[in-house]
């Protein structure tokens, strides 16, 4: 689409704010006007809309305000009923990345061990939620009291942290990694950097492959963009 608008910026609306288009509310795709709960993700969005398109008349899409898709995504799709995101997001633990380990080389498996376990163990004594580890990809069950736990960890989480969940949780293919994330014990950084730990081993065996680098990256930005998503939604959820 082409941009009409002159000025991007945030405004007070009644208890939350929103972001007006020379003066006028930004709208979702549902006719509805955006509506964040804080001045500093209004602003961030903001920047997004005043940066896009460069100028009146020049071409934005949608993948130009990312800030915006998941508040609208959050506003639109899961305010009004987040139990089925919740149960997709929680699904993950039943096959999360870190339970499922290499039987050789030794390198590999100690590196999991060192960098994957401490994880698992933080997963535990916050929600209560000891998941089993296994060697291979065979499916390994896991107890239902761990899952429920983990299942109410999710269920815990706000609409807006729960848009950046969607997409963070499945690209890390970790629901221990990403609640650490939401929760800023773990940069989403080092969450992507553990969730591509077996790929990195066999670059370093092998050599780096031109579409598995560029494929990475593409995944570690929306990582990125969903980790600040969560960093803008974390004072509001008091920690």
């Amino acid at each position: 689409m082409k941009r009409f608008w002159e000025t991007a910026a945030a405004a007070p609306e009644g208890t939350a704010w929103t972001v007006r288009l020379d003066g006028k509310p930004l709208r979702l795709p549902g006719g509805g006007p955006l509506a964040v709960p804080s001045e500093a993700m209004a602003a961030a969005i903001a920047a997004e809309w005043q940066a896009a398109g460069g100028a009146p008349g020049g071409e934005m899409t949608y993948a130009d305000v990312p800030i915006t898709r998941l508040a609208g995504t959050a506003q639109e799709r899961i305010l009004p009923d987040p139990e089925p995101v919740v149960l997709e997001i929680a699904r993950y633990g039943e096959t999360d990345l870190l339970c499922y380990r290499a039987d050789g080389p030794s390198v590999l498996v100690n590196r999991q061990q060192i960098l994957w376990q401490p994880w698992l163990d933080w997963a535990a004594e916050r929600y209560g939620a000891r998941l089993a580890v296994t060697e291979g990809v065979v499916h390994v069950p896991q107890a239902p009291t761990a899952l429920a736990n983990l299942a109410a960890a999710v269920a815990s989480q706000g609409p807006l942290a729960l848009a950046a969940l969607g997409i963070a949780v499945p690209a890390l293919g970790s629901l221990v990694l990403g609640l650490a994330v939401a929760e800023g014990a773990l940069p989403a950084a080092a969450a992507h950097e553990l969730s591509i730990l077996d790929d990195l081993f066999q670059e370093e065996l092998w050599g780096s492959d031109d579409e598995a680098v560029k494929r990475r990256a593409g995944v570690r930005a929306d990582i990125a963009m969903c980790g600040r998503f969560l960093d803008l939604t974390r004072p509001l959820r008091g920690g």
